[in-house]
């Protein structure tokens, strides 16, 4: 994981979420301009770090407001409430505007928002007790070698990254096949996510 420098306080955290809500650094390179979606709170006990809003979280502003949020809601065993207070779900993707298509779905999360933005947001987080690592571009920058050469590898290795943080496919529907073929992961992994979520949010009383 990558290193966290000075916490500012959650008077400060305000400050920073305007600026990183104002950001159009990439704004050129953006098909529907910029609208960078984020959630945090400094007593945040879960972060979940996914790969970038797709266009309906674009058009809302509320993150994972999807079917693949539906998904992750069901693999965390959570309602929306809690999912949406930012003092107990942090939700900072790789990239926090909606990139574009591309010709096999969305485009690549862009650079610029974790050359920006990630280590800042991060600070805010001093009791962060799980991190989900939603996909394979999450994986490789919280991992880096410690990720196995493909994303069902990494998720297949999830003992080796627990109890701190769990590697995950993405819930898009577009993954049903994955799931199909990979049982495992709704017997093995699923249970154990639910666990380790209920344990990170019960930390708060």
């Amino acid at each position: 994981m990558p290193a966290r420098v000075g916490n500012l306080g959650a008077g400060a955290l305000d400050g920073l979420l305007r600026e990183v809500r104002a950001c159009t650094a990439c704004a050129a390179h953006l098909p529907l301009g910029p609208r960078p979606v984020v959630q945090l709170g400094t007593g945040a006990r879960i972060l979940i770090v996914g790969q970038a809003p797709g266009l309906k979280v674009h058009k809302s502003g509320i993150p994972w407001d999807d079917a693949s949020g539906r998904r992750l809601r069901e693999w965390m065993g959570i309602a929306p409430p809690v999912f949406y207070d930012p003092e107990r779900i942090a939700i900072i993707p790789m990239a926090y505007c909606y990139p574009g298509r591309g010709k096999g779905g969305d485009l690549p999360p862009r650079r610029e928002c974790a050359d920006l933005w990630l280590e800042r947001l991060l600070a805010q987080l001093p009791d962060i007790r799980l991190t989900l690592l939603v996909g394979q571009y999450a994986q490789r920058h919280f991992l880096g070698d410690r990720a196995q050469a493909t994303l069902t590898e990494t998720v297949m290795a999830w003992r080796d990254y627990a109890p701190s943080v769990l590697p995950l496919p993405h819930p898009s529907p577009r993954n049903q096949p994955w799931f199909s073929r990979h049982a495992w992961f709704g017997e093995d992994v699923l249970p154990a996510l639910q666990q380790a979520v209920a344990m990170a949010l019960a930390e708060q009383g």
